[in-house]
């Protein structure tokens, strides 16, 4: 299944502070997400350039936009350099984007499926950033066919069951692990990458 990768991607997303890149990093995270739209998450590229100075490189940085000016999108790459773009798969047919630059479409639950489903894309709730669970039924089909990050409303307590449901490649999580909107905590973020990872690991055990 294209939806099964070997060992799970995990992503924090949202962070604002030090202390939250750290402990993500820490915790074994595969990437970490800075925001870039109307959010309590939301920073300045030259913000988001300090907190990943000292991210190591095989910890990706992702700039998640909704709906970015293509102005945003070159400061971005001049300022931050990110190694992913994640956006609103509408959003990308009128972007410039560099061909180094990796690109993670986000298809919101309830809209229609493209009739190209890209090899990676993030399943997320109709609006992010809010805790609310998204349609994992629809995101278990959609695993079948691509490499399916998934999210919305994951947490600690919920992220093996959406794992079992779902068998995504990934998952990616921002306000579960937080103590208040936009601050993270990191005994949460502690918790969320071992419970993924021991769901993942049970998963491909079965």
């Amino acid at each position: 299944m294209t939806g099964n990768a070997p060992a799970l991607w995990v992503k924090i997303c949202g962070l604002t502070e030090e202390v939250g890149v750290e402990a993500a990093v820490e915790a074994g995270a595969d990437a970490i997400g800075f925001v870039f739209a109307s959010s309590p998450r939301r920073i300045t590229p030259q913000r988001a350039a300090e907190l990943a100075r000292r991210v190591p490189p095989h910890v990706q940085r992702v700039a998640v936009t909704l709906h970015p000016p293509q102005s945003l999108i070159d400061e971005l790459c001049d300022v931050l350099c990110p190694d992913v773009l994640q956006t609103d798969i509408e959003d990308l047919a009128g972007l410039i984007v560099p061909g180094t630059l990796r690109v993670h479409p986000v298809l919101r639950a309830g809209r229609a499926v493209p009739a190209q489903i890209p090899p990676r894309l993030l399943f997320e709730g109709p609006v992010s950033g809010r805790g609310e669970t998204t349609d994992w039924v629809r995101a278990a089909q959609l695993a079948q066919r691509t490499q399916l990050i998934l999210a919305g409303g994951l947490s600690p307590q919920n992220v093996a069951a959406a794992i079992a449901a779902v068998g995504p490649f990934g998952v990616d999580v921002s306000s579960g692990v937080e103590r208040a909107p936009g601050v993270k905590d990191p005994e949460r973020i502690r918790q969320f990458v071992h419970a993924a990872r021991a769901a993942a690991g049970s998963l491909m055990a079965g």
